[in-house]
């Protein structure tokens, strides 16, 4: 199963990344852990984000289009970083996360969240019975 590992962003995330003895410690113990994850043949990909305020969102109802500037609101839902896995559940998922170093100088969150597979999008699927798309 694919999953996406979702590091929430953080106050300090989104003031940009500044380089420090402790942002370098921290880089280097997940390029360490990414490691382990080649070696485990789970990872598929990853990447860090840059703050919000160099983002945009396009919000949509029905045939109009309206482009919002960050920064955003409500840091706590935005990402600041992720990974793509392949594991075969998501209890090795939450394996995972829980030996993954702290991507953040404090208090930090991550979220699992799996991908649909097509298999899971045809009809008579267990998404379909569940009112997912």
């Amino acid at each position: 199963m694919r999953v996406m590992v979702l590091v929430k962003a953080t106050e300090d995330s989104e003031q940009g990344f500044r380089s420090t003895p402790e942002t370098t410690a921290m880089m280097e113990a997940m390029g360490r852990f990414n490691d382990e994850l080649r070696r485990a043949g789970i990872f598929v990909m990853a990447d860090g984000l840059a703050p919000s305020a160099h983002g945009k969102r396009v919000a949509f109802d029905g045939p109009a289009r309206k482009v919002i500037d960050g920064p955003f609101a409500a840091t706590r839902e935005l990402v600041a970083g992720f990974w793509l896995w392949d594991v075969k559940d998501m209890d090795e998922a939450v394996a995972w996360v829980k030996r993954c170093p702290n991507p953040m100088q404090g208090p930090s969150e991550i979220e699992i969240r799996p991908l649909y597979e097509l298999a899971n999008l045809q009809p008579g699927s267990h998404a379909e019975h569940h009112g997912q798309p």
